[in-house]
Protein backbone atom coordinates (compact mmCIF):
# COMPACT_ATOMS: atom_id res chain seq x y z
CA UNK A 1 0.00 0.00 0.00
CA UNK A 2 1.16 3.49 -0.76
CA UNK A 3 1.38 6.15 1.87
CA UNK A 4 -1.83 8.09 2.56
CA UNK A 5 -2.01 11.47 0.83
CA UNK A 6 -2.77 13.11 4.17
CA UNK A 7 -0.43 12.08 7.00
CA UNK A 8 -2.24 10.40 9.88
CA UNK A 9 -0.20 12.44 12.34
CA UNK A 10 1.11 15.95 12.57
CA UNK A 11 1.30 18.52 15.34
CA UNK A 12 -1.91 20.23 14.23
CA UNK A 13 -3.95 17.02 14.43
CA UNK A 14 -2.42 16.12 17.78
CA UNK A 15 -3.26 19.58 19.15
CA UNK A 16 -6.82 19.41 17.87
CA UNK A 17 -7.39 15.99 19.41
CA UNK A 18 -5.90 17.07 22.73
CA UNK A 19 -8.01 20.23 22.84
CA UNK A 20 -11.18 18.26 22.06
CA UNK A 21 -10.40 15.97 24.99
CA UNK A 22 -9.69 18.88 27.32
CA UNK A 23 -12.87 20.69 26.28
CA UNK A 24 -14.86 17.52 26.98
CA UNK A 25 -13.25 16.30 30.19
CA UNK A 26 -10.77 18.91 31.43
CA UNK A 27 -7.76 16.63 30.91
CA UNK A 28 -6.03 14.42 28.36
CA UNK A 29 -3.56 11.58 28.21
CA UNK A 30 -1.21 10.64 25.41
CA UNK A 31 -2.87 7.20 24.95
CA UNK A 32 -6.28 8.91 24.68
CA UNK A 33 -4.99 11.14 21.91
CA UNK A 34 -3.51 8.13 20.11
CA UNK A 35 -6.81 6.24 20.28
CA UNK A 36 -8.68 9.29 19.02
CA UNK A 37 -6.34 9.54 16.03
CA UNK A 38 -6.22 5.78 15.41
CA UNK A 39 -2.46 5.41 15.88
CA UNK A 40 -0.07 3.77 18.29
CA UNK A 41 0.85 5.81 21.37
CA UNK A 42 4.54 5.64 20.53
CA UNK A 43 3.90 7.28 17.17
CA UNK A 44 2.97 10.55 18.87
CA UNK A 45 6.44 10.91 20.36
CA UNK A 46 7.89 11.32 16.87
CA UNK A 47 5.98 14.61 16.64
CA UNK A 48 5.79 16.03 20.17
CA UNK A 49 7.99 16.23 23.23
CA UNK A 50 5.77 14.16 25.50
CA UNK A 51 2.86 15.43 27.57
CA UNK A 52 4.52 18.78 28.39
CA UNK A 53 5.05 19.37 24.69
CA UNK A 54 1.37 18.78 24.02
CA UNK A 55 0.41 21.20 26.79
CA UNK A 56 2.50 23.87 25.10
CA UNK A 57 0.85 23.12 21.78
CA UNK A 58 -2.50 23.61 23.52
CA UNK A 59 -1.28 26.91 24.95
CA UNK A 60 -0.24 28.07 21.49
CA UNK A 61 -3.57 27.00 19.98
CA UNK A 62 -5.67 28.83 22.58
CA UNK A 63 -3.41 31.89 22.48
CA UNK A 64 -3.71 32.12 18.68
CA UNK A 65 -7.17 33.59 19.24
CA UNK A 66 -5.73 36.54 21.22
CA UNK A 67 -5.31 39.61 19.03
CA UNK A 68 -1.68 40.57 19.66
CA UNK A 69 -2.25 43.68 17.56
CA UNK A 70 -4.10 45.19 20.50
CA UNK A 71 -0.71 45.71 22.13
CA UNK A 72 0.17 48.16 19.36
CA UNK A 73 -2.62 50.53 20.41
CA UNK A 74 -1.85 53.74 22.24
CA UNK A 75 -2.11 54.98 24.92
CA UNK A 76 -0.87 52.04 26.95
CA UNK A 77 -4.03 51.66 29.03
CA UNK A 78 -6.20 51.38 25.90
CA UNK A 79 -3.85 48.66 24.67
CA UNK A 80 -4.00 46.76 27.95
CA UNK A 81 -7.80 46.98 28.06
CA UNK A 82 -8.16 45.70 24.49
CA UNK A 83 -5.61 42.92 25.11
CA UNK A 84 -7.46 41.89 28.28
CA UNK A 85 -10.77 41.60 26.43
CA UNK A 86 -9.28 39.57 23.60
CA UNK A 87 -7.36 37.38 26.08
CA UNK A 88 -10.57 36.75 28.04
CA UNK A 89 -12.52 35.78 24.93
CA UNK A 90 -9.82 33.33 23.80
CA UNK A 91 -9.71 31.49 27.10
CA UNK A 92 -13.47 31.66 27.67
CA UNK A 93 -13.77 29.50 24.54
CA UNK A 94 -11.79 26.77 26.32
CA UNK A 95 -12.31 27.26 30.07
CA UNK A 96 -11.38 23.69 30.96
CA UNK A 97 -7.92 24.28 29.55
CA UNK A 98 -7.20 27.03 32.09
CA UNK A 99 -6.28 24.85 35.11
CA UNK A 100 -4.16 22.63 32.88
CA UNK A 101 -2.24 25.51 31.32
CA UNK A 102 -1.78 27.34 34.62
CA UNK A 103 0.09 24.39 36.16
CA UNK A 104 2.76 24.25 33.45
CA UNK A 105 5.50 26.84 32.85
CA UNK A 106 5.09 28.93 29.70
CA UNK A 107 7.66 27.81 27.12
CA UNK A 108 5.96 28.22 23.74
CA UNK A 109 7.90 30.84 21.73
CA UNK A 110 4.79 32.34 20.12
CA UNK A 111 3.21 32.80 23.54
CA UNK A 112 6.37 34.32 24.99
CA UNK A 113 6.22 36.86 22.14
CA UNK A 114 2.92 38.14 23.57
CA UNK A 115 4.59 38.73 26.93
CA UNK A 116 7.55 40.42 25.28
CA UNK A 117 5.22 42.85 23.55
CA UNK A 118 3.26 43.51 26.75
CA UNK A 119 6.46 44.15 28.72
CA UNK A 120 7.74 46.49 26.00
CA UNK A 121 4.42 48.37 26.01
CA UNK A 122 4.60 49.00 29.75
CA UNK A 123 8.29 49.91 29.80
CA UNK A 124 7.76 52.37 26.96
CA UNK A 125 4.87 53.88 28.92
CA UNK A 126 7.23 54.59 31.82
CA UNK A 127 6.62 51.70 34.23
CA UNK A 128 9.61 50.55 36.22
CA UNK A 129 11.07 47.18 35.39
CA UNK A 130 10.10 45.81 38.79
CA UNK A 131 6.48 46.89 38.30
CA UNK A 132 5.92 45.34 34.88
CA UNK A 133 5.37 41.67 35.71
CA UNK A 134 3.10 42.34 38.72
CA UNK A 135 0.91 44.44 36.41
CA UNK A 136 0.79 41.71 33.76
CA UNK A 137 0.20 38.90 36.27
CA UNK A 138 -2.57 40.86 37.98
CA UNK A 139 -4.25 41.38 34.62
CA UNK A 140 -3.96 37.67 33.84
CA UNK A 141 -5.46 36.69 37.19
CA UNK A 142 -8.42 38.95 36.51
CA UNK A 143 -8.84 37.79 32.92
CA UNK A 144 -8.63 34.06 33.64
CA UNK A 145 -10.95 34.31 36.61
CA UNK A 146 -13.49 36.09 34.45
CA UNK A 147 -13.06 33.51 31.66
CA UNK A 148 -13.94 30.79 34.16
CA UNK A 149 -16.89 32.87 35.34
CA UNK A 150 -18.21 33.00 31.78
CA UNK A 151 -18.39 29.20 31.82
CA UNK A 152 -20.17 29.09 35.18
CA UNK A 153 -23.94 28.62 35.53
CA UNK A 154 -25.87 31.84 35.18
CA UNK A 155 -27.43 31.24 38.60
CA UNK A 156 -24.47 30.65 40.89
CA UNK A 157 -26.43 31.27 44.10
CA UNK A 158 -29.44 29.10 44.91
CA UNK A 159 -31.50 30.37 47.83
CA UNK A 160 -34.01 27.94 49.27
CA UNK A 161 -35.13 30.23 52.10
CA UNK A 162 -35.19 33.92 51.20
CA UNK A 163 -35.92 34.84 54.81
CA UNK A 164 -32.52 33.45 55.86
CA UNK A 165 -30.56 35.70 53.46
CA UNK A 166 -32.90 38.55 52.48
CA UNK A 167 -30.15 41.05 51.60
CA UNK A 168 -28.43 38.54 49.35
CA UNK A 169 -31.71 37.70 47.63
CA UNK A 170 -32.39 41.39 47.03
CA UNK A 171 -28.91 41.98 45.62
CA UNK A 172 -29.20 38.98 43.30
CA UNK A 173 -32.59 40.14 42.07
CA UNK A 174 -31.08 43.51 41.21
CA UNK A 175 -28.13 41.96 39.37
CA UNK A 176 -29.94 41.52 36.10
CA UNK A 177 -28.33 40.15 32.94
CA UNK A 178 -24.66 40.28 31.88
CA UNK A 179 -23.38 39.41 35.33
CA UNK A 180 -19.97 38.34 34.06
CA UNK A 181 -19.50 41.26 31.67
CA UNK A 182 -20.44 43.85 34.28
CA UNK A 183 -18.17 42.25 36.84
CA UNK A 184 -15.29 42.10 34.37
CA UNK A 185 -15.75 45.75 33.41
CA UNK A 186 -15.63 46.71 37.10
CA UNK A 187 -12.49 44.65 37.73
CA UNK A 188 -10.78 45.97 34.59
CA UNK A 189 -11.58 49.57 35.50
CA UNK A 190 -10.18 49.07 39.00
CA UNK A 191 -7.07 47.34 37.68
CA UNK A 192 -6.32 50.12 35.20
CA UNK A 193 -6.94 52.82 37.80
CA UNK A 194 -4.41 51.19 40.12
CA UNK A 195 -1.90 50.75 37.28
CA UNK A 196 -2.27 54.43 36.38
CA UNK A 197 -1.61 55.43 40.00
CA UNK A 198 1.49 53.24 40.01
CA UNK A 199 2.75 55.00 36.89
CA UNK A 200 1.91 58.44 38.25
CA UNK A 201 3.70 57.69 41.53
CA UNK A 202 6.79 56.67 39.61
CA UNK A 203 6.64 59.89 37.60
CA UNK A 204 6.29 61.97 40.77
CA UNK A 205 9.20 60.19 42.42
CA UNK A 206 11.46 60.67 39.42
CA UNK A 207 10.44 64.28 39.08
Amino acid sequence: MGRPRTPLLDRERITTAALELVDAQGEFSVPQIARRLGVQTGSLYHHVDGRDGIVELLRERVTEAIDAGTLDLRPWDAAMAAWARSYRAAFAAHPRAIPLLMTNPVRAPRVLEHYERAVTLLLDAGFGTADVMPVIIALENMVLGSALDLAAPEAMWEIADVSATPRLAEALAALGDSRTDRSFDLALEGFLAHARRTLEARGSASG
